[in-house]
């Protein structure tokens, strides 16, 4: 564990890296953060982001963070439990709640409660209140190296009031180390995905990718002067017990990232008109654009407001647990 110069919550951020040899990644405890990725035999970072860590409470601040606790958007920043309305802090233009506000967990600085050579645990406590969202409701993220070429995640949240409890990890991934996902192709086992408004709210309509530019059943090239731009929820299967390959992103390298899940819903983001801000990032080019591909496994958007998609609430004196896995495959 590395102290920063810089502070979060007051306290100072922290840097840890686990490696198994063959895969390394390091985190800041700013947000739980996967800062920097790195496999055996390729010569760049595989996650965007950047060696400037005070860039990650501003312009990068949801790049590599585990967001929550309700990532996506919530709908007018309102939601009822229980015959009790709740009011969210509206930072998505005012005009819906974005990643948890303005004091989501990308924001806090969260503990190292173990860290060993191939895993770390971070853990944060959100009081009742936090954000407007009810419950006193605690969180263990771990972050651990399974093989050679996976990086596995759980969380476990739990809370002694009914809520809502719905983290993502918002890392974006860039397999070529180029300035943007020229060259990518993108496959998601999804047969259905959620349209959404101008203003990246869900239209609470499901509807089938077949016959539309949001078939990604098979593997379509990505990034720059590609459509449909995407910032889009694909609906996996709704009971997943057990993560199951869900995406698959292919750089031109040939170099594959196959992502796992036990969430029925994954967004995908390409940047399009996102980037951050033009800080340095580790490959030395400014993060712009289409810099690249967030892929987000969690429940569906807006779910405390749409009662036919899946729960994101959680009852008093429970828990749930959040399975994410990473997997990169070489080209033969």
């Amino acid at each position: 564990m590395t102290p920063l110069p810089d502070t979060c919550d007051g306290t100072a951020v922290q840097r840890v890296t686990i490696s198994n040899g063959t895969l390394s990644a390091s985190f800041l405890t700013r947000g739980a953060i996967l800062q920097d990725l790195r496999l055996q035999g390729v010569a760049h970072s595989l996650t965007v982001g950047s060696p400037d860590t005070a860039a990650y409470a501003g312009p990068l601040c949801y790049f590599g963070a585990l967001v929550g606790p309700v990532a996506n958007r919530i709908a007018g920043g309102t939601a009822t439990l229980k015959g009790s309305k709740y009011e969210f802090d509206r930072n998505d233009g005012g005009q819906a709640t974005l990643h948890g506000g303005s004091t989501g967990t990308h924001t806090r600085n969260w503990d190292i409660d173990i860290a060993r050579a191939d895993r770390v645990t971070f853990t944060l406590s959100l009081p009742d209140g936090t954000g407007g969202f009810p419950g006193n409701r605690t969180v263990a993220a771990q972050y651990a190296l399974t093989g050679p070429d996976t990086l596995e995640l759980t969380v476990i949240a739990a809370t002694d009031a009914a809520t809502w409890i719905n983290f993502a990890p918002h890392g974006f991934w860039n397999l070529d180390g180029g300035p943007d996902l020229s060259g990518h192709s993108l496959q998601i086992a999804a047969d259905y995905y959620l349209p959404a408004d101008p203003t990246g709210l869900v239209t609470g309509a499901v509807a089938k990718v077949a016959q539309s530019d949001f078939d990604f059943r098979a593997a379509r090239p990505i990034g720059p002067g590609t459509t449909p731009e995407l910032d889009h929820n694909f609906c996996l299967s709704r009971i997943r017990r057990d993560p199951e390959p869900a995406v698959v992103l292919t750089g031109a390298s040939g170099l594959s990232l196959h992502v796992a899940t036990s969430e029925p819903g994954v967004q995908i983001y390409d940047a399009a008109h996102g980037g951050g801000g033009g800080i340095m990032g580790h490959c030395g080019h400014p993060i712009g654009p289409y810099c690249g591909l967030a892929i987000e496994p969690q429940g569906w958007p807006d779910a405390p407001n749409r009662p036919g998609f899946p729960p994101v609430r959680v009852e008093s004196g429970t828990a749930v647990r959040q399975i994410t896995r990473w997997r990169f495959v070489q080209p033969d």
